[in-house]
């Protein structure tokens, strides 16, 4: 029997310490993508008080400057000054980096019968992809809701719109469905903003109200029902790596569906393409994306699975959670034919060795609208459709965005 249900879903501002970690991975992942894109790059990162460390294996024949990488990330997302807690030009950078190991680099470089096998996986591990037909970018209503909260709240921030903001924050949204499983209303959001000590509370929350939740959230979902949590505590002075040390890979559910789909072990910053925990999540999304814009299903998920060292996965699953077309095992089927889950494939396929990732390190890295990524292209929809004989107009979404709710970076 159908009931309402409620799903929640959470982002952070670009100046969260743990994404601020994950920038200056990818920042550090671009810079040595961009002299060499052959390079093997593990990158991890941790920032707290005054200090940012780099470490994890690096193997390259090009040279990075990675304090100065370092300090234009953290420039840019916003820590420019002492009174925030963190400074870009006074923080201490410092470096500890060794070569990738050879035994994994054995297996990534191992011989094989064809081209695209001489490339085994970089690891073991089990990677998902997502889509429905709920939001016209296919990605659930309250991670999609979460992100363009504190994509605004940048926005704000940067353009002084809110003079008081300062660069880190958290945004939370609580969707209700209705019995047919489409989005009602927003039942509650949680925004929670770094601030200025002098800023009048009661001031901020009117104003994030105003330019932020009321900028983004189509009025649709609000009415009476609607709960607001605006900076709760009452007070978000201290924030960023002064009040919470960060690390690079702690935000895996904020950087993919919201805790709607599964989410393998391994976090996307600071791996090159070869690491299977980031091109083959690329590459499941890549697919589950297809499905639901050829309307094979109006919700699917891609799980595949790898050995490390073997170039073909171990496993390929599909959940349509009951809502294809034609069976799950002919969607596998079509998926086994039209996208090759060889990490050496997806590599070339989404043209992966480009420095393109730092971008993706903060309001997540799917159904991202403001940048051009390629495994958000549906481009192999209408042979998947053709494939399966379906005829008919496609599904529509669920919710769409209205054009006078604005963008979330405009």
């Amino acid at each position: 029997m159908s009931r309402r249900r409620r799903y929640t879903s959470e982002s952070v501002a670009e100046g969260h310490p743990d994404k601020v970690a994950d920038q200056i991975s990818d920042a550090v992942l671009d810079a040595v993508l961009a002299g060499d894109p052959a390079a093997r790059v593990a990158c991890e990162t941790l920032v707290t008080t005054g200090l940012v460390l780099i470490t994890g294996e690096i193997s390259t024949e090009t040279y990075v400057d990675m304090p100065a990488t370092v300090r234009e990330t953290v420039r840019d997302i916003g820590y420019t000054r002492a009174k925030f807690g963190f400074d870009a030009d006074t923080c201490a950078v410092l470096t500890s980096i060794d070569e990738q190991s050879p035994d994994i680099a054995r297996g990534v470089t191992g011989a094989g019968s064809a081209e695209r096998d001489a490339m085994g996986a970089g690891d073991q591990g089990i990677m998902y992809g997502y889509a429905s037909c709920e939001t016209p970018e296919m990605m659930p209503l309250p991670i999609a809701l979460a992100h363009r909260l504190v994509r605004r709240l940048s926005v704000c921030r940067r353009e002084e719109i809110i003079p008081a903001l300062r660069p880190d924050g958290k945004s939370q949204c609580t969707v209700e469905y209705d019995e047919r499983g489409r989005p009602d209303f927003l039942s509650a959001v949680v925004l929670s903003a770094q601030h200025d000590a002098g800023a009048s509370m009661d001031d901020l929350r009117e104003e994030i109200r105003e330019h932020v939740i009321s900028a983004v959230v189509p009025p649709q979902l609000l009415d009476e029902r609607t709960q607001y949590y605006i900076n709760p505590t009452g007070r978000f002075v201290v924030g960023g790596p002064q009040a919470d040390a960060g690390i690079t890979g702690r935000k895996i559910v904020v950087d993919t569906y919201g805790g709607r789909a599964h989410h393998g072990g391994g976090c996307f910053s600071g791996k090159d393409p070869t690491k299977v925990d980031r091109s083959a999540s690329y590459a499941a999304r890549y697919a589950a994306k297809n499905v639901v814009a050829s309307g094979l299903a109006r919700e699917c998920e891609v799980e595949v699975a790898y050995a490390i060292g073997v170039a073909h996965p171990v496993s390929l699953r599909v959940d349509a959670f009951g809502t294809e077309v034609i069976p799950e095992e002919r969607i596998e089927q079509l998926i086994s034919e039209f996208f090759d889950f060889r990490p050496a494939a997806i590599i070339e396929e989404l043209d992966l060795r480009r420095p393109i990732y730092r971008p993706t390190a903060a309001f997540g890295h799917f159904g991202r609208t403001d940048l051009d990524l390629s495994w958000e292209s549906t481009d192999r929809a209408e042979a998947l459709r053709e494939a399966a004989g379906l005829r008919g107009p496609l599904p529509e979404p669920a919710f769409t965005w209205p054009a006078e709710a604005g963008s979330s970076d405009s």
